[in-house]
């Protein structure tokens, strides 16, 4: 008796601990495309818990498509990237014209202390 109580709970574990990782796993790509801002979050995350229900069939499909960089976002990059670019050639001038304005001061007050 006592050992069929004990087999009782383990299994009551085990089963337990498949639906909690089942769980985990099934919201995982949604999270992860969430996460990267994905236009198509949503989708990947149905994909990805339709995957599981069909025994995970199309969940590492979902798990692909939630790392996949969209045309949206790659635009999105290269616009972000020649921003930065121009931001930094632009900080770059300014810098090289200050760093002239001030050897013309020392220049000039090294010459005028002599």
């Amino acid at each position: 008796m006592l050992l069929d109580v004990f087999v009782f709970v383990v299994l009551t574990v085990i089963i337990a601990a498949v639906a909690f990782i089942a769980v985990k796993l099934g919201g995982l790509p949604g999270k992860i495309a969430k996460s990267r801002n994905h236009p198509q979050a949503d989708a990947i995350n149905v994909c990805a818990w339709l995957g599981l229900i069909t025994l995970g069939v199309a969940w590492p499909i979902a798990l692909v498509w939630a790392y996949t960089r969209t045309a949206q976002a790659a635009v999105t990059e290269e616009k972000a990237t020649a921003e930065l670019t121009s931001a930094i050639g632009d900080m770059s001038e300014r810098l090289i014209a200050l760093e002239k304005k001030v050897s013309t001061l020392t220049a000039q007050e090294g010459g005028g202390a002599s």
